[in-house]
C-alpha cells in the first residue's frame, strides 16, 4: 500500500485536541498518518476550568482526551516528548527523546508561556507560575507545608483565578495589580470598582496601581532562601510566604524563530487567513499564532476556529480565519464577570447606558451606537443576560437599552427571550454555532454531539436550553405526567407508601400496571424514603419493593468501583475520630487487603472490597461503633469542620461540636441529590463552608448560614441566608431549608441548581424558610423531627437480617465464590485495580486509560 502523508501536530493543548477532532470529522485520520508531540506528561485538558481542581475536580476529570477516540483514529500521541528541533529543508522534526518524524504538513500549537516580570528574586523558593496542572500540584504541595499567606502578581483573568486557588488553600491572599483596577482589559473603571468591592468583601486584599519591584527572601543577603516578602513600587513591603506570577502570557514561538519562520514584532508566529506561516507546509494555531489582523488571541474560541480553518485547508475546503469575537464570561471568586463586543466604547459617537448598585456589587454597562445598535457591554455581579446580549450585538435590540440593564421591578420589562435573537446570531462563540444551527436539533445532548455548542466554556448552555423545543410536558418521565415536586406532594398528602400504588393511581395511561423506568423508580424511592416516618413506610431500603427502586450503589449499600469492587465509607462525624476507632479501620483494611484513602470530606475510604466481603467488613466496623457514611446514596455525605476555638487561636466558636451535631441530625436524610456541609470556626473559612449545599461560618455573635454552594465541575459560591444565629436558630433554619429543598427540587438537582432555578431564587427561599411567607415552617420542622426521631443505621439493620444478607454474593448459584474478574496489583505498598491497558497510537498510556 502507498505510504500515507504525515500530519505532525506539535503541542496537545485544548486547541491541539480540537484540531485532531476537526481532522477526524473530515475523515483525514483515515487518509493521513497523524503524529502528536506533547510536552506535558498528560493529554489535553481543560485549562479554562483549571481552578476547579481546588474545588475537588481531579486531573482526570479535567481531561479533554478520549482515549478511545485517539485509538480509534490511529493517532500516535507522544506524551512528555516535545519537539526540540525542526529542519524545514528535510521536513524533519526531532523530539527530546530522539524520535524523528518526517512531515508533509506541520501544525504548531505550542500555546503560550506565563510572563514573569524580570524582578530580583523571581526564581526564589516559593515563587510559582499558574499555567498547568503540574503548576497547581506544586502550589498545593508548597502551600500545605510552608505558607499561610500568598500573593498573586497580576489582577487579570488568570490572576484572579490564581487568587481564588490560594484562597481555596486557606491562605490569606493578596492581589497586586499594576493597573489602576482589576481586570483592566475586560472591564472599565465602574466594573473594576464593583469587582473590587465584592472581592475585598470576601477577605482578599487587593493592591492596585502598584507594581512588584523585588521578591525578598530569607537569605542573609536577601537573594537566597524562601520567599518572605514582596517589595512594591510605592516603597511598601508585603509579607508573604508564596508568590504566584500571573501577569499575562506570551506566545511560545521559539521553535518558529529557530526554524526561520516570520514572527511578529511583539511575538507570535505570523499566519495568513488560512493560518499558514511563511512556510506553506507549516501552520500555526492558537496562542502561538499572530492572526492577519495582527492580534495574538489568548482565548480558546479563536483557537478552535483556527483549528477548524487548518483542518479545512488540509482537506481542500473553503475556510479562513481573519479575526474573532473576544467576548468572555466567567465566574471569578464566585463573581460573574462578562464583557462582549466593544466593551470599552471605542467606536465614534457611541454612548454608554450604565446601571450600578454598589450594595449588591452589580454593574452593567451597554455601549450603543447613535442609531441604537448594541455595540458591546460589561456585566459584573449579574451576568444572567450575557448570552442574549452578546447574540444581539451588532443589531438594534427590540427594547430600549436602559430596559436591558435595569433589574426586575425597577422599570425593566420581562427579560428578552431567545425569540428576540436573529437566526444568524452566534449562540456558542467557542464553536461559532448559530441559533439556526441549534434549532435544527431537539435535545441538548444532540446539540452538543452534532454542533459541539455548549462543550467549550459552557456559558451558552442555558440559552441553548431555551432555544430547544419545549413540549409543555413537565412530567418526570414517560411513566408520570407530574414533576418530582408534584409527586412529593401526592405521596405526602395521600400517604402513598409504595411505588406500584403511586404508578397505578397517578401514572400515565400507558404506564399504569407496568414496571416503571430507571428515571422514576429511584426518584420515587427517594421520595418515599425521605417521607417514610410521615407516611408510615418504615421499611428498610433493601426490603421488598424498595430494593428494586434503588440506584446501583444502594443495592449493596456501597459505591461500585471501576473494576467491580466496592468501597466502604464509615461515617466520621465532623472529622473527629478516636485513636481506637482509627486502629479498627486500619486493622479492617489490613485484614481484608483494602486500599485506604483520606477523603476531602474528612473521613477514610476503604477501596477494593468484593461484594461478599461487605457484610464481614461492616460487622467489624459496626461493632466498633461506626455507622454507614451514606457515600452510596443521595443523602447527607459529610459535615466537615476545622478544629475551631477549642484548639485554634483564631476560632471564635466550637465548630467541631456544631459539625458533629449537624451530621448526626441529618445523617441518612434522603434527598434529590447528595448533600454536603461544613462548619468553619472563623472567617478564615478553613472548612470551605461556602462551597457546600449548606455551610456554617462562626462569628463573634453566633453563626452565619450559607446555602446553595457547590464544588465539582460547575462550582458555585454559596449565598448568605442569615447571620449571627444562635445554635437553636441555626438548626431551625437548616431544618426548614433542607426540607423545602427536598420538597421542591427536581430529580438529581443539587441545591445550587435548585436555588438558581426556583422562581424568586434566594430571596424567595429566604422568605419561605426565614420569614415563613408560605406558612410552611411548622410543617417543614415537623418533617425533619420525624426523620431525626426515626433514624436507623442501614448497615446495622442489614447485619441483623439474614434475608437482606443473602443479596451480598457475586453469583447466586455459588454464593461463596468470589468474582474472578475483580483483581488487583500492588502500587505504593497498597493495591490498585488490575485493568487492561489501552494503547494510544503506538504507545501505551499506563495507569490512566482503561478499556
Amino acid at each position: 500500500m502507498p505510504t500515507m502523508p504525515t500530519l505532525l501536530l506539535v503541542g496537545h493543548g485544548m486547541v491541539g485536541q480540537r484540531f485532531l477532532e476537526a481532522l477526524a470529522e473530515r475523515g483525514l485520520t483515515d487518509t493521513h498518518r497523524v503524529v502528536v508531540l506533547c510536552e506535558e506528561p498528560r493529554p489535553a485538558y481543560d485549562r479554562v476550568q483549571l481552578t476547579s481542581y481546588f474545588s475537588g475536580r481531579t486531573p482526570d476529570e479535567l481531561s479533554l482526551t478520549d482515549a478511545e477516540f485517539i485509538a480509534r483514529h490511529g493517532i500516535e500521541l507522544h506524551l512528555g516528548d516535545p519537539a526540540e528541533h525542526i529542519d524545514r529543508d528535510t521536513r524533519t522534526v526531532t523530539a527530546r527523546s530522539g524520535l524523528q518524524v518526517t512531515y508533509d504538513a506541520l501544525v504548531l500549537a505550542t500555546g503560550s508561556y506565563p510572563f514573569v516580570p524580570p524582578v530580583p528574586g523571581k526564581d526564589a523558593t516559593g515563587c510559582f507560575v499558574y499555567r498547568t496542572i503540574e503548576d497547581l500540584l506544586a502550589i498545593e504541595e508548597y502551600a500545605k507545608k510552608h505558607a499561610t499567606t500568598g500573593a498573586v502578581v497580576g489582577g487579570g483573568l488568570l490572576g484572579l483565578e490564581a487568587a481564588g486557588a490560594l484562597r481555596g488553600l486557606g491562605l490569606d491572599t493578596h492581589v497586586v495589580e499594576f493597573a489602576p483596577r482589576l481586570m483592566p482589559v475586560q472591564v472599565d473603571e465602574g466594573g473594576g470598582a464593583a469587582l473590587l468591592r465584592t472581592i475585598t468583601g470576601m477577605g482578599l486584599s487587593v493592591h492596585t496601581g502598584v507594581g512588584t519591584q523585588e521578591i525578598l527572601t530569607e537569605g542573609p543577603d536577601g537573594t537566597d532562601g524562601a520567599v518572605r516578602a514582596m517589595k512594591l513600587s510605592d516603597g511598601s513591603e508585603l509579607a508573604t510566604d508564596l508568590v504566584v506570577f500571573s501577569a499575562g502570557v506570551r506566545p511560545r514561538d521559539q521553535l518558529a524563530r529557530d526554524m526561520g519562520l516570520t514572527v511578529g514584532e511583539r511575538g507570535g508566529i505570523t499566519v495568513d487567513e488560512r493560518c499558514r506561516t511563511s512556510d506553506p507546509a507549516v501552520y500555526a494555531i492558537g496562542e502561538c499564532a499572530q492572526a492577519v489582523d495582527g492580534r495574538v488571541y489568548g482565548l480558546v474560541a479563536p483557537g478552535y476556529e483556527m483549528a477548524q480553518t487548518v483542518a479545512a485547508s488540509i482537506a481542500s475546503e473553503e475556510g479562513q480565519f481573519t479575526g474573532a469575537d473576544l467576548s468572555t464570561k466567567l465566574k471569578l471568586l464566585g463573581v460573574d464577570v462578562a464583557s462582549f463586543g466593544d466593551a470599552h466604547g471605542t467606536a465614534d459617537g457611541c454612548l454608554d447606558v450604565v446601571y450600578s448598585d454598589s450594595r449588591s456589587g452589580t454593574y452593567k454597562k451597554l455601549v450603543v451606537g447613535p442609531d441604537g445598535e448594541l455595540l458591546g457591554g460589561i456585566l459584573v455581579g449579574d451576568a444572567e443576560a450575557y448570552g442574549t446580549l452578546r447574540a444581539l450585538t451588532g443589531s438594534v435590540p427590540p427594547v430600549a437599552p436602559e430596559q436591558l440593564v435595569l433589574p426586575a421591578g425597577a422599570g425593566a420589562p420581562v427579560a428578552l427571550g431567545p425569540e428576540a435573537l436573529p437566526g444568524d446570531a452566534v449562540i456558542c462563540s467557542c464553536h461559532n454555532v448559530t441559533k439556526e444551527a441549534i434549532q435544527a436539533h431537539a435535545t441538548l445532548p444532540e446539540v452538543k454531539k452534532c454542533t459541539k455548542a455548549g462543550t467549550g466554556c459552557g456559558s451558552c448552555v442555558k440559552l441553548i436550553g431555551q432555544l430547544l423545543p419545549q413540549s409543555g410536558d413537565k412530567g418526570l418521565c414517560g411513566c408520570f405526567p407530574h414533576t418530582r415536586a408534584e409527586l412529593y406532594e401526592i405521596v405526602r398528602v395521600k400517604r402513598i407508601a409504595s411505588y406500584a400504588e403511586l404508578l397505578d393511581a397517578h401514572g400515565r395511561d400507558g404506564a399504569r400496571g407496568g414496571e416503571g423506568c430507571e428515571v422514576c423508580k429511584p426518584a420515587v424511592g427517594s421520595i418515599i424514603a425521605s417521607l417514610a416516618p410521615t407516611i408510615g413506610a418504615e421499611g428498610h431500603v433493601l426490603d421488598g419493593e424498595q430494593a428494586a427502586l434503588q440506584d446501583t450503589n444502594d443495592h449493596f449499600l456501597a459505591n461500585l468501583q471501576k473494576n467491580g469492587s466496592y468501597s466502604v465509607v464509615p461515617r466520621i462525624p465532623g472529622g473527629e475520630v478516636t485513636p481506637e476507632k482509627l486502629i479498627v479501620i486500619g486493622e479492617v483494611a489490613r485484614d481484608f487487603g483494602l486500599y485506604t484513602k483520606i477523603t476531602g470530606g474528612q473521613r477514610i475510604d476503604l477501596f477494593g472490597a468484593r461484594v461478599e466481603q461487605l457484610p464481614l467488613i461492616w460487622a467489624r466496623l459496626v461493632n466498633a461503633g461506626f455507622e454507614s457514611g451514606h457515600a452510596y446514596g443521595k443523602a447527607l455525605r459529610t459535615v466537615k469542620s476545622c478544629v475551631g476555638q477549642t484548639w485554634c487561636r483564631y476560632g471564635v466558636q466550637d465548630s467541631v461540636r456544631m459539625a458533629i451535631d449537624l451530621e448526626l441530625r441529618y445523617r441518612g436524610l434522603r434527598a434529590p441529590h447528595k448533600l454536603k456541609s461544613a462548619v468553619s470556626g472563623c472567617g478564615r473559612e478553613c472548612a470551605e463552608a461556602q462551597s457546600k449545599d449548606f455551610g456554617v461560618i462562626a462569628t463573634a455573635n453566633g453563626w452565619n448560614l450559607y446555602v446553595g454552594g457547590n464544588g465539582g465541575a460547575t462550582p458555585r459560591h454559596a449565598d448568605l441566608l442569615a447571620q449571627d444565629l444562635s445554635d437553636a436558630e441555626l438548626i431551625r433554619l437548616i431544618d426548614r431549608f433542607l426540607m423545602f429543598y427536598i420538597r421542591t427540587a427536581d430529580r438529581l438537582e443539587r441545591t445550587a441548581g435548585w436555588l438558581e432555578r426556583i422562581e424568586g431564587g434566594l430571596d424567595h427561599v429566604r422568605d419561605v424558610v426565614v420569614h415563613d411567607s408560605l406558612g410552611l415552617c411548622d410543617e417543614l420542622e415537623a418533617l425533619m423531627a420525624d426523620h431525626v426521631a426515626h433514624y436507623r443505621d442501614e448497615w446495622a439493620d442489614t447485619l441483623d437480617d439474614p434475608e437482606r444478607l443473602e443479596r451480598f454474593v457475586s453469583f447466586v448459584n455459588a454464593p461463596d465464590a468470589p468474582d474472578p474478574l475483580v483483581r488487583f496489583v500492588p502500587e505504593r505498598d497498597q493495591i490498585k485495580p488490575d485493568l487492561p491497558l489501552l494503547s494510544i497510537g503506538s504507545r501505551p498510556l499506563e495507569g490512566s486509560v482503561t478499556s
